[in-house]
């Protein structure tokens, strides 16, 4: 009877993230889909002013003070049977470091996409990711009760720009200020949507049908002539839908609506968990994974120090990714070798948390981290022997030296920086033949120091001082002719070590990379560390 339970909890588990452009409406949409699973009462909109509440997946102080996501969230609800794992990721540019280990951790992805502005960069970048992972991926196309672009051109874009087949599921009923609702192309039904107090509460809806003289009193003689030709059009020039294409992220099924004022949230749940997979099996090694079949196993994607102010803790948040998890159960730390029991494991909503004693591959979890886990770490029952493949770190572009104003505070900004880099927010290097009189510090993006800068005060108390290098790119040495002192470098090279003493060059011009390796023969470099 046990078995079977398993199985069927982790046959109900969806677990997705959400990507897009910075400003398409993600947060917005998540928290609209929260108010469907019962999960919070009143969706708090990022901008709008008229809406006094904080979107809830934004936690840090710095996000709710400038309205952009710059971690990724996790929020669980259930609805109709299903239990529900969302991942809210940053869609500033600055962090696709973190979403990228956040898209490891999903099965499906959300895509969501500005009506008015189409497919922006930020969704081509993270788009790539979807399809190096083969996972599907569901559009929903959001603004839709502003001016947006025609259709027919949006999902033109899609297909040319992103290289995905589209099928649109619904049909939306004009846009801007004419934007009535969507025509459900399954049902054959018109869902007609009418503004709440900005989309703080459930929407209601009517249904009527295409050809129905009714409906001429509904959304206007018009708009229905319109809708019937789109429609009769939309059959012979869209794809036809095929599950087997969208589990291999060939085919995207599209929606439409407005998340700001809940226009067609609810429909697409409703398709989505219909349609979007269980949890996945992995690879580890030469072996695959499978979530049903195998007892308790985890990775760790990422790590968050300070999402309790009062505590100064720090979680590492894992994937479980077959088996149930037992709170009471010892499990192995493969890369530590050890055996331990997980600390206060516990499930989150942005920073709101509650202690479990037991959850399911599909789940996210996160747990109390006394500084032993690395990003990509593998945890399992004791009986398991394997390891889940690394997740890749992106090498930094940009680069700064760093120091406390008050030498006071050593130890604080020393614990500080560390912590931060051990999330993966930043890369911290020391010059070569010395201690941590000097740290370097390396990010993929320019925000991310604006982060560092603002969590280093309000966390930790410490104000420090930047100096901005001239590097701009940075090459782990993997194999070196003669001991690193005694290379043959260029004037605007650095000689530099990780913190785990790796050593490693950073170089002002992509010509200096080569001329290095010209004049050192058998000296390799790697772009990524493992």
């Amino acid at each position: 009877m046990a078995a079977v339970s398993i199985k069927d909890e982790i046959k109900k588990r969806r677990t997705f993230a959400i990507i897009s452009h910075p400003d398409a409406g993600k947060t917005t949409l998540t928290e609209k889909l929260l108010l469907y699973g019962g999960a919070i009462n009143l969706a708090g909109s990022v901008k709008a002013k008229k809406t006094a509440k904080h979107a809830v997946s934004d936690w840090m102080e710095i996000e709710k003070e400038r309205g952009i996501s710059v971690t990724s969230s996790v929020m669980q609800f259930n609805y109709d049977g299903y239990c529900i794992n969302i991942l809210d990721t940053p869609g500033h540019q600055d962090f696709s470091e973190d979403t990228y280990r956040t898209l490891m951790a999903a099965d499906s992805a959300v895509m969501v996409i500005d009506g008015s502005k189409g497919v922006e960069a930020q969704t081509i970048k993270l788009f790539k990711v979807c399809v190096m992972r083969h996972i599907p991926i569901f559009t929903f196309i959001n603004k839709m009760d502003r001016e947006a672009k025609d259709t027919y051109e949006l999902l033109d874009e899609i297909e040319s720009v992103l290289g995905i087949r589209t099928c649109p599921m619904d049909w939306p009923i004009g846009s801007g200020k004419e934007f009535q609702g969507v025509f459900d192309r399954q049902t054959e039904k018109i869902n007609r949507y009418f503004a709440t107090t900005y989309g703080m509460k459930e929407v209601e809806s009517v249904s009527a049908v295409i050809g129905d003289p009714a409906l001429d009193d509904i959304i206007g003689k018009k708009a229905h002539e319109k809708l019937k030709e789109e429609i009769e059009l939309v059959e012979g020039a869209t794809d036809e839908f095929d599950l087997e294409k969208v589990q291999n992220g060939l085919l995207t099924p599209v929606f439409f609506g407005s998340a700001l004022n809940n226009f067609g949230v609810e429909n697409f749940l409703k398709y989505f968990l219909k349609l979007a997979p269980s949890p996945l099996p992995r690879t580890a090694g030469d072996e695959v994974i499978d979530p049903l079949e195998t007892d308790f196993s985890a990775f760790v994607f990422k790590i968050q120090a300070n999402m309790n102010k009062a505590h100064r803790d720090r979680i590492a948040f894992m994937r479980i990714c077959s088996g149930k998890f037992d709170a009471e159960a010892e499990v192995l730390h493969v890369q530590g070798a050890r055996k331990l029991r997980l600390s206060q494991p516990q499930q989150l909503m942005a920073q709101e948390r509650k202690i479990l004693s037991e959850a399911y591959a599909g789940d996210i979890i996160g747990v109390f981290d006394p500084g032993i886990f690395s990003i990509g770490d593998t945890v399992c029952a004791p009986s398991l022997k394997f390891k889940y493949e690394g997740i890749p770190t992106f090498a930094p572009e940009h680069f700064a030296k760093i120091r406390q104003v008050d030498t006071m505070k050593r130890k604080q900004f020393l614990k500080g920086v560390t912590q931060i880099a051990q999330e993966g927010a930043i890369q911290i290097f020391q010059e070569f033949n010395s201690g941590m009189e000097e740290i370097i510090v390396g990010v993929v993006g320019i925000l991310q120091f604006d982060v560092m800068k603002f969590r280093m005060e309000s966390e930790y108390g410490v104000e420090i001082k930047m100096e901005s290098l001239p590097y701009e790119y940075i090459r782990w040495v993997t194999e070196t002719p003669a001991p690193l002192s005694e290379l043959n470098l260029t004037s605007d090279t650095k000689r530099v070590k990780d913190m785990k003493g790796n050593p490693l060059l950073l170089f002002a011009h992509e010509w200096s990379i080569r001329t290095v390796m010209e004049r050192n023969k058998g000296l390799e470099l790697a772009e990524f560390s493992k």
